[in-house]
């Protein structure tokens, strides 16, 4: 067994590939078959892709499997603070000696051969869920679906595609019809999918490839409907109505995620208790999460601070929604993106809703966009916009200024994982 941590060990995987992201899967098949299959060997699989909105809806359903007192694995991307975030065995983040022990199992199998660090880290957890018994194993796709490193079930109990819109085109392609293929890629012949809200070119993708495969949709809006009324979440499919408490998780995007999970949980045969407690008890950072104590919290009191990682013009739309419910208050943003994103598109729904825009650049972030170009593309989409040398310090600049004002931090989950190491 190993005796170097697990730090070191995901270290040198990284340099296994020359590629952080390459999709195919003909490695991973190669290192499972070396491991003698251990995805093979999981309690059922619900495989969820999407660009926005997967990870928020496993959490809910994750959540109710719980509140139903069943045993959960789950497997998520990308961590925030520290890796083993990615891993949750049996309702608990992987222990520190068991994430070195199947990290260092699998650099073994590995025989240094090329693969990427998504792809060995993934069938890691693989090893790790098929060793410890549970009810359901929860499995995000990093990027895309058809090659994804995570699309190697050939009967999962169910699928869920959550809303697809533009982002990673250099991967996914151009278009939306494009990347709805991709995503699409999860389903498998016979298997239900859950279907989030989805534009009409991306839906006809969707409906087109199930078809191929006998593959019986749930789909929002033809199957399932979910709103908000009088201050509850009501949800409607073919086994009748629920009234609910709205989600935990803040922001009207959450309704129709919690919709997904909801029709999720009713077509796989949990009850009411597991319903309610989707909604009531699902946790998930740095999607419009308010900071409430840390350091960070501490040298500004007067402040109202929130943290999303959100980073593509869909969630500053669903961004945009969420601060216009909020009671009036000076808002203030401190921005930090990847050069890879689409920056403007991000921005442009914010713009009528914040004071001003500081940016940053991303600490320990080889991809960061620069803090002055980002002020730059803040300040062309109609955001008074300045920048700083930190999150610290353009904090410290908004409070001279408003003691009391709201300050998000947002724009990349890189910038949001810095933030909750620091801010501890």
């Amino acid at each position: 067994m190993t005796t170097e941590g697990s730090d070191v060990i995901l270290a040198r995987m990284m340099s296994l590939h020359p590629k952080i992201i390459d999709l195919t899967l003909d490695r991973v098949w190669r290192l499972l078959e070396a491991l003698d299959h251990p995805e093979r060997k999981l309690p059922p699989v619900i495989h969820a892709a999407g660009t926005n909105g997967k990870g928020s809806t496993l959490a809910m359903i994750r959540a109710g499997y719980e509140g139903a007192g069943k045993v959960v694995h789950a497997y998520t991307s990308p961590h925030l603070a520290r890796f083993h975030e990615r891993i949750r065995v049996a309702g608990e983040l992987i222990p520190e000696a068991e994430l070195s022990a199947v990290l260092d199992e699998c650099w073994t199998a590995n025989g240094g051969e090329s693969i990427t660090y998504f792809e060995i880290t993934t069938c890691a957890a693989f090893l790790a869920f098929a060793r410890t018994p549970a009810d359901v194993t929860l499995m995000e796709t990093g990027l895309g679906g058809r090659l994804d490193a995570t699309n190697v079930f050939e009967r999962p109990a169910l699928t869920v595609i959550t809303p697809i819109s533009l982002d990673h085109q250099q991967f996914l392609g151009e278009t939306l019809a494009a990347i709805a293929g991709e995503k699409a890629g999860i389903l498998k012949r016979g298997v239900p999918c859950v279907v989030g809200p989805q534009p009409s070119e991306v839906m006809d993708v969707i409906e087109a490839r199930a078809e191929r495969l006998g593959a019986p949709l749930l789909a929002h809006g033809q199957h399932w409907q979910v709103w908000e009324e009088r201050g509850r979440l009501v949800f409607q499919d073919e086994h009748g109505l629920m009234d609910l408490p709205l989600p935990n998780l803040p922001g009207a995007h959450q309704i129709e995620n919690a919709g997904a999970a909801l029709a999720a949980l009713r077509h796989l045969g949990l009850g009411d208790a597991a319903c309610e407690a989707a909604v009531t008890r699902a946790e998930w950072p740095a999607r419009m999460q308010r900071l409430r104590r840390g350091p960070l919290v501490e040298s500004a009191p007067g402040v109202e601070l929130w943290l999303d990682g959100g980073h593509n013009p869909a969630a500053g739309e669903a961004l945009a929604k969420h601060l216009a419910t909020l009671p009036e208050r000076p808002t203030h943003l401190i921005c930090g993106m990847l050069n890879t994103k689409d920056i403007a598109g991000y921005l442009r729904p914010l713009a009528g809703h914040a004071a001003s825009l500081t940016a940053v650049s991303i600490p320990g972030e080889a991809n960061t966009l620069p803090a002055d170009e980002t002020a730059r593309v803040a300040a062309s989409v109609g955001l008074r916009a300045g920048e700083a040398g930190s999150v610290t310090g353009a904090l410290a600049e908004i409070v001279a200024q408003e003691p009391e004002a709201r300050v998000l931090i947002c724009g990349s989950l890189y910038l949001a994982g810095s933030i909750l190491r620091e801010n501890g």
